[in-house]
């Protein structure tokens, strides 16, 4: 009967009634038709209808300012990590304190586009960008060469990157993802690359998704149950080293809102000698059940830490 097919729908969606039932359904006919209409379906090119020609990897001038798109909420929560207002009794604390987020959204509901990153990272650099935060990645790139271009374009600016690992738990030294700071020949000297760790301790430190690599990982920043500003001033708690990254951002941008005579060269490296080791502990490997110690998975073997890197700053102005 309807009533039973009602109460068995309510079971497996965990509605608690037929309203909740009924918004939940809507969601999801919203989702799967778009889906259906729009991303997979080959006959559909959404890039005239903002001025974009894909097959030319030069072109600058295209887009629209809708900083929202269909969805803020990942966005919106990276933000929060980094710079919501701070001991205002309201939702959380962010990372840095009187610093300013320019909003560049080049990621549409899925894998970003590399002319789109290139693009954002051109325009951040070229609008007075410190430190560009980037939580987004993927494995597959149609252009590397423009975003390898774009992120030398912003080491002449001398702006810093910061990159999300991924949530694949695999080794970046034997998986590729992209962006990275790997150009076809050489690499970027501007970028940290972070991966994320639990708020447990000694097994379960690394969290069991962060990707991770002895020498493509840099270090380590908190990224499991990471409460922070979403869409319609409410709060949610997320997880990904795309949480993990914009804490080292904000530590970043702390540093360089204090100690605005050093160079980007200068931060980075305060950042990475100054992290918290944990030599001789052994943790889950991400995405394993083995156990490996946490001081192999990056290259400083460490988490991220603001009062060392101040410490730093200030014997770097000595």
């Amino acid at each position: 009967s309807a009533v039973q097919t009602l109460n068995i729908l309510m079971l497996m969606t965990g509605s608690n009634s037929y309203d909740e039932l009924m918004s939940q359904l809507d969601e999801a006919l919203s989702y799967y038709g778009d889906a259906i209409n729009y991303g997979y379906n080959p006959d559909f090119d959404p890039r005239p209808i903002v001025g974009d020609d894909y097959n030319n990897s030069s072109e600058r001038y295209y887009g629209n300012n809708d900083v929202k798109g269909p969805d803020p909420s990942h966005g919106t929560h990276v933000a929060g990590i980094i710079a919501a207002k701070r001991n205002n009794n309201i939702g959380m604390n962010g990372i840095a304190d009187n610093v300013e987020i320019m909003v560049v959204r080049v990621v549409p509901n899925g894998d970003e586009r590399d002319k789109d990153v290139a693009n954002g990272i051109r325009y951040a650099a070229d609008n007075g960008a410190s430190v560009i935060n980037m939580s987004f990645g993927k494995k597959f790139v149609h252009d590397k060469k423009v975003v390898d271009e774009a992120i030398k374009y912003a080491e002449s600016k001398d702006v810093l990157l910061i990159h999300a690992a991924g949530n694949d738990g695999e080794d970046i030294d034997v998986e590729k993802f992209y962006p990275s700071r790997q150009f076809l020949k050489g690499q970027a000297k501007n970028w940290i690359e972070v991966g994320a760790i639990s708020w447990k301790d000694a097994a379960d430190m690394a969290a069991s998704f962060s990707n991770y690599g002895k020498k493509n990982l840099d270090l380590f920043a908190p990224g499991v149950d990471i409460y922070s500003t979403f869409p319609e001033n409410t709060y949610e708690f997320q997880q990904g080293t795309s949480m993990a990254a914009p804490v080292v951002s904000g530590v970043a941008a702390i540093l360089f809102s204090y100690f605005p005579e050093l160079k980007t060269a200068d931060i980075k490296k305060a950042l990475l000698t100054s992290v918290v080791k944990y030599d001789g502990v052994n943790v889950t490997r991400p995405g394993g059940e083995d156990l490996v110690l946490f001081s192999n998975l990056s290259r400083t073997g460490g988490v991220v830490n603001l009062y060392n890197a101040v410490k730093v700053c200030m014997g770097m102005l000595k």
